[in-house]
């Protein structure tokens, strides 16, 4: 199951102490989207893909201006022209998207990336590196569901439900795809101090 509301809630308070003291722009770009909680920086990363029209997985300054203009982040141009050409290392004008939410994405271990992958793996039965509804079926039970009990929702509507946890709020597909559960889950280990902790919270969650 997703990061619970209670990791949400300290993450978001760290978050905003820290931003008030954070000098760096990519630090303070990060702290802005753990702000809203685990699926803040997924959030952005929509933002983003909505933006590349041709698909060629770049941006220019003024779509990543206008990229964080329509997530929200509070930012000055000085301050996203420094941030703009920390990532554009080649001096093209362009900075690579995957890149840039790489570098964007809170530090883990190698232990958490891989729990986090073995999760992925788990749900993602058809192996088509997509978690889908097809997918959940089977894996995830519904029954226990509160809305599914008392009849106020049916089990498709559950496993949408649940998907949307890690899908984006500005482009719900239905879909998961592995960067976007790495990005949650990021978003989720940022408020997790101990390694042991998020690893017994990941088995735990999943039954890995």
């Amino acid at each position: 199951m997703p990061g619970t509301s209670r990791h949400d809630r300290e993450m978001a308070v760290n978050a905003k102490k820290q931003l008030s003291v954070c000098t760096d722009p990519i630090d303070r770009l990060r702290l802005q989207c753990l702000a809203r909680g685990s699926s803040g920086i997924k959030g952005l990363s929509r933002t983003f893909k909505i933006m590349d029209d041709d698909n060629n997985r770049t941006l220019d300054f003024k779509e990543f201006m206008k990229g964080l203009n329509d997530f929200g982040v509070l930012v000055d141009k000085e301050e996203a022209i420094a941030m703009f050409q920390r990532f554009d290392r080649d001096n093209s004008g362009f900075i690579d998207f995957d890149e840039f939410l790489l570098a964007l994405r809170p530090p883990m271990s190698n232990a958490r990336k891989e729990v986090i992958m073995q999760a992925f793996r788990k749900l993602d039965k058809t192996g088509d590196g997509v978690i889908t509804i097809e997918d959940l079926q089977g894996v995830y039970n519904v029954k226990y569901h509160p809305k599914y009990q008392n009849g106020e929702w049916t089990e498709e509507q559950i496993f949408l439900k649940f998907l949307d946890s890690f899908d984006s709020p500005y482009d719900k597909d239905g879909k998961v795809t592995q960067e976007e559960f790495m990005n949650y889950y990021a978003g989720v280990s940022a408020s997790i101090d101990t390694d042991i902790y998020f690893i017994v919270m990941m088995r735990n969650a999943w039954k890995l």
